[in-house]
């Protein structure tokens, strides 16, 4: 899992150089959550993470693409989906625990969503996967975190 947010973390940092556009990288290790999210932007932003991690399972990269913000279309590559896939246990269910809005570098702030895996009752639970959303739904960002 470390790994992942290295890779996510440097290709961030590259395309934050190459590019005049936003990026979405997340300001600490520690996500923190501010505010809390409407149920009906959870439902739609749920939907999506949902058809994502379908898409992840089936490698289904047109899909991935189309769930994808453009802001980060450009640094998603195939070996980033593995790495990705890999990360995300396909077998395990999950459920919305935190939602809120996260601040990104650069100032921006955009609304994002913990998920725990059903199974995990320990408190807080050991597994989360953190996903950042654009307000229309749009995936740009998503973070394994596990606990060693």
């Amino acid at each position: 899992m470390k790994k992942i947010f290295l890779i996510l973390s440097v290709l961030a940092f590259q395309l934050g150089f190459s590019q005049n556009s936003s990026i979405t990288v997340v300001e600490s290790k520690k996500i923190e959550l501010k505010g809390e999210l409407s149920n009906d932007k959870i439902d739609l932003y749920n939907q999506s993470f949902l058809k994502f991690v379908d898409a992840l399972k089936t490698s289904d990269k047109q899909t991935i693409n189309t769930l994808l913000s453009d802001k980060v279309k450009t640094i998603v590559g195939d070996k980033m989906i593995q790495t990705l896939s890999g990360g995300i246990s396909f077998n395990r269910k999950t459920e919305v625990y935190k939602s809120g809005n996260q601040k990104i570098l650069g100032g921006e702030i955009y609304p994002a969503i913990q998920y725990k895996y059903v199974d995990d009752q320990s408190i807080p639970p050991r597994d989360l996967i953190t996903v950042i959303f654009e307000n229309d739904g749009k995936i740009l960002g998503v973070k394994p975190e596990y606990s060693e």
